[in-house]
């Protein structure tokens, strides 16, 4: 690979997200989609088997959390600089993103131009975040108080979520490899954290902000 070349390790579950992203990126020369992957297994591999420069990885893989696979490569691989994409808002999991080393954090939704500056930008070593966001950074430096999203850990909104998708806190706790006691301790915290009382009202507040995606 020409070290001129910016190459990139695509990771989507969706084979139509990855030809959009493809498709955007298509006519700048430095760029090379040099992987594909649809998972966090699929991924791991292709990192560990070649040099990426950046990484730009869906946060709602299919089953999976992309944030799982940030944490991994930061530890493996941390010469890699990750772009992660989302259709969920920047104050659901940015913030959370960027602590785990990503070195930006972009929606779906932006445009070809504004998803191409911040694939140069993190290319070059730096972050890339949105005015929206980077107002969010300082209200939280300025010690505003978080949203009830955002006091909700990684792993409880990965169970809100299973809980919103009609999943029974076994199944949960099954595919999570937890035991059901410790699902049933999340699912209270969560419930406390959001003033909430039932799985119903889990359901539209899951609904209502934003994290059906």
């Amino acid at each position: 690979m020409n070290k001129n070349k910016i190459s990139v390790l695509l990771v989507d579950d969706h084979l139509i997200a990855r030809n959009g992203v493809k498709l955007m990126l298509s006519k700048e020369e430095r760029i090379h989609i040099g992987g594909e992957a649809e998972n966090i297994s699929s991924a791991l591999r292709l990192a560990r088997e070649n040099e990426f420069d950046i990484a730009i990885i869906d946060i709602s893989l299919q089953d999976e959390n992309g944030l799982e696979l940030l944490r991994f490569l930061k530890a493996e691989k941390p010469k890699i600089q990750v772009l992660m994409l989302s259709m969920y808002a920047e104050e659901v999991y940015a913030v959370r993103a960027l602590k785990l080393g990503a070195s930006g954090y972009l929606s779906k939704n932006v445009d070809a131009s504004t998803f191409i500056k911040a694939v140069y930008k993190i290319a070059e070593g730096r972050r890339y975040i949105s005015p929206e966001l980077a107002d969010k950074l300082v209200d939280i430096v300025s010690g505003e108080e978080l949203t009830t999203v955002e006091t909700l850990s990684n792993r409880e909104i990965e169970i809100l979520k299973l809980i919103a998708s009609g999943k029974s806190l076994v199944n949960i706790a099954e595919k999570l490899h937890l035991s059901s006691s410790t699902v049933t301790t999340y699912r209270k915290r969560i419930l406390e954290k959001t003033g909430l009382s039932s799985n119903a009202d889990l359901i539209n507040y899951v609904r209502e902000n934003g994290l059906l995606h």
